[in-house]
Formats: C-alpha cells, sequence, structure tokens
C-alpha cells in the first residue's frame, strides 16, 4: 500500500490529480470528474472538518465499526461500483478547480502532519484507527477514483 504520509507519494497523486480536466471521462460509476473530486473531499473534511458532517447515530456507528472498518482499511483494493455512504453521495455540478485545490491542499496537509499525528487518531465513522488504518483508508479511496478517470 503507498504511504500518503511520504512526500514523495503525495506528490504523485497530485501529479495524478492534476492530470484531470472538466471534461475527463470515466470508466466506470455515476460521478463526473467534479464530483468525484468533491467526494473524495468529504473523507478529509471528517478528519479537519468534523462538524460540516453529523457523526453516524449509535445503531450506524455500529454497523460501520462492525461490518464496513475492515473492508475500508485494510489493503485489498475496492471493486468497482461499490455503495457509499450518504454523506458521501454528491449531487449536481461542483467546481471542478475548487475542488481539486482543495483536495491537493488536504494531501499536503496529511502528509506534512505524518504518521505520528494520525496514530490512534478518532475516525467520524471508526473510531480510534492506527496511522497505517488511515493510510490505507485514505490510499485506497484516491487510488480507487483516480483510476477510475484513468489517471
Amino acid at each position: 500500500m503507498e504511504n500518503v504520509f511520504d512526500a514523495k507519494t503525495a506528490q504523485n497523486y497530485i501529479d495524478r490529480i492534476n492530470k484531470l480536466t472538466p471534461e475527463t471521462q470515466r470508466k466506470w460509476g455515476k460521478m463526473t470528474v467534479d464530483q468525484v473530486l468533491a467526494h473524495l473531499n468529504v473523507a478529509y473534511e471528517m478528519i479537519y472538518e468534523p462538524a460540516k458532517h453529523p457523526k453516524p447515530g449509535m445503531i450506524a456507528g455500529f454497523l460501520l465499526k462492525n461490518f464496513v472498518k475492515s473492508k475500508t482499511v485494510n489493503e485489498i483494493p475496492y471493486r468497482q461500483n461499490i455503495p457509499t455512504g450518504p454523506m458521501f453521495i454528491i449531487k449536481g455540478n461542483r467546481d471542478f478547480e475548487e475542488e481539486k485545490r482543495r483536495l491537493i491542499g488536504f494531501i499536503q496537509k496529511t502528509q506534512q502532519l505524518g504518521s505520528e499525528a494520525f496514530d490512534g487518531k478518532i475516525s467520524h465513522s471508526f473510531g480510534k484507527l492506527s496511522a497505517a488504518e488511515w493510510n490505507n483508508m485514505l490510499a485506497k479511496h484516491l487510488n480507487h477514483h483516480l483510476s477510475q478517470f484513468g489517471v
């Protein structure tokens, strides 16, 4: 699994994102390129802007921790067309350049903070995670959607 806390890896993600244009077409799925950038930003908003997204209720939290977490934080890549949580569903058009700028900023911030800042950090949906689990979750999500758009 790539290391999102490594400067070279973070730059590789940024280079891939910079290959996207508003006209880039998806290989599968329903989201447009601007929507997928906004979708990727939600994961980082839950880290850096948690007030933007309500925490899951008790039942949803139990289900997320016991049934979704293990599939999200392991090293097995996501398969195509998997369902997504309601807060990750992006409707309508988004500002491509703004979403791209925000995503690059989040990637840079995460890399600069380093794994130490994430080891034992509480996830909005899954509770306490190790730095390796944070890494896997973020790297898998980025790779899945950047591959979806051929970059």
